[in-house]
């Protein structure tokens, strides 16, 4: 019979060939209306945290902007660097990542912008949930094109400030700005950095790997919870069975991105 100390260490080394482990789970959002503090997913999502942690230290979401605001559903950004003049452009993004719709859409969670139809489809974009996207219908977050990744959950008081972003009015600018929120804005004007909602940086604060673990977040309420993605679906396992090993050891709404 394998003994249990072995059986762990070679299912974590097994683990480490498959998945990339992320390096961090606290960062910082800093924004024009205020700061706040996301606590990230990386033990149990970790590809979609190594994902948005390559961004992050690529200094990507530098001098972007909150683009689309939706009351009662989502705010969404991750996608747009405003460089001092309108209109903002597009950020350079990285391969996909592959979907591990693991935890649920609950206010306060931060996920993936997708592609319609293409669940494996992530790349630079998030959005945070400003209410409970989680129902029993098909067309719920949690459901919908695969389920979007939850891969973190603000902090603190961290949504009141979301909550005074999404509280100004929104602007119909074309294009992939057809929501977005903008303060002490004249209509029919450019937006400038006093009416973009910007977020100059987001940075690492807490480097520690297991941070959320003093957090509960809500599982997922779909049916078939793995990735759409082999890689996805054998990490899921791997973990399933390394929380065994180590228990014996102790005895109508749409996301996408532009």
């Amino acid at each position: 019979m394998i003994n249990n100390s072995k059986l762990v260490f070679a299912l974590i080394f097994t683990m480490g060939l498959t998945v990339n482990m992320a390096n961090a789970t606290i960062v910082r959002f800093e924004t024009s209306l205020g700061d706040f503090d996301v606590n990230l997913y990386d033990e149990t999502t970790p590809q979609s945290v190594a994902n948005f942690l390559t961004y992050v230290t690529a200094g990507s979401y530098g001098n972007t902007l909150f683009h689309r605001s939706i009351n009662g559903f989502i705010l969404q950004g991750g996608g747009f660097t405003y460089d001092n003049s309108w209109p903002a452009t597009s950020i350079q993004t990285n391969a996909t990542v592959n979907n591990e719709p693991i935890y649920s859409n609950v206010r306060g969670t931060i996920a993936y912008a997708k592609l319609g139809g293409q669940p494996d489809s992530a790349t630079s974009q998030w959005y945070f949930n400003l209410t409970n996207n989680n129902s029993n219908d098909p067309n719920s977050l949690d459901n919908q094109n695969g389920g979007f990744t939850v891969f973190g959950e603000v902090t603190g008081d961290g949504m009141a400030i979301i909550d005074s972003i999404v509280a100004l009015n929104t602007f119909n600018l074309s294009g992939a700005f057809t929501d977005i929120p903008l303060q002490n804005y004249t209509e029919g004007t450019d937006p400038n950095d006093t009416n973009i909602i910007l977020i100059t940086s987001i940075e690492v604060i807490d480097s520690a790997v297991n941070t959320a673990s003093g957090l509960n977040p809500t599982a997922t309420n779909r049916s078939e919870t793995s990735s759409s993605s082999s890689g996805g679906g054998a990490f899921n396992l791997v973990m399933m069975i390394l929380l065994v090993a180590f228990s014996r050891l102790k005895i109508n709404k749409r996301i996408f991105k532009n």
